[in-house]
């Protein structure tokens, strides 16, 4: 697979992450910020807004990963 063809499913699939997973997002919000107390309000947004960044990292470097006589760009 090419470099560029990586990086155009890449771009899909962090796409297709951050839909699905706003959505995912809200729905455990919504579920669940009423029950909990006011001060696990703020460590669950803070949970929920950096738990999508590992999967996103392991996307952007599989999209930068190549063959090693392949050139970027």
């Amino acid at each position: 697979m090419t470099q560029r063809t990586r990086k155009l499913f890449g771009t899909i699939a962090l796409l297709a992450l951050l839909v699905v997973y706003s959505l995912v997002a809200m729905v455990f919000s919504t579920a669940m910020l009423p029950r909990l107390s006011s001060w696990l309000v703020p460590v669950f947004y803070a949970v929920m807004g950096l738990a999508w960044v590992p999967i996103a990292m392991a996307i952007v470097s599989w999209m930068y990963r190549g063959r090693p006589d392949e050139t970027v760009g």
